[in-house]
């Protein structure tokens, strides 16, 4: 028995986005339209977190793919992300995000802050991109 799109959807609503785009982006055409869904795709936190309420990166394997594979398919329904400092530039850099309009860093160090707002690097651009619009 085949479940609607539409049923899929709701049930994938129910569970961590972030995880559902990268365990099943990728395996059929159908699936990857309902994950590509703004719905679902237009608010990703790309870290974890940690009962000390401390945040830390997801693994690198998880952060490749996305950065790689997931990211530019999905990257014009981003309106929110949600970083932590370690791979904070990585994701920035993997694709533009034309209709990102929010933007939480998560135990971001002073130096980092430094170098991402200072200069004319991809990132502060990005960020004045984000804040001007």
């Amino acid at each position: 028995m085949d479940l609607s799109d539409e049923i899929l959807l709701i049930i994938f609503e129910e569970l961590n986005n972030v995880e559902m785009l990268n365990s099943l982006m990728g395996i059929n055409r159908r699936l990857d339209k309902i994950l590509r869904d703004p719905i679902f795709s237009s608010h990703l936190t790309l870290m974890r977190s940690s009962s000390n309420g401390l945040f830390h990166p997801l693994v690198d394997i998880m952060i490749d793919r996305f950065c790689s594979q997931i990211l530019p398919q999905i990257h014009h329904n981003i309106k929110w992300l949600n970083l932590e400092s370690l791979s904070m530039e990585r994701v920035l850099l993997a694709s533009d995000y034309p209709n990102l309009y929010g933007l939480g860093l998560y135990q971001i160090n002073y130096d980092t802050i430094l170098r991402l707002f200072s200069g004319k690097n991809p990132i502060s651009l990005l960020f004045f991109q984000i804040l001007s619009s």
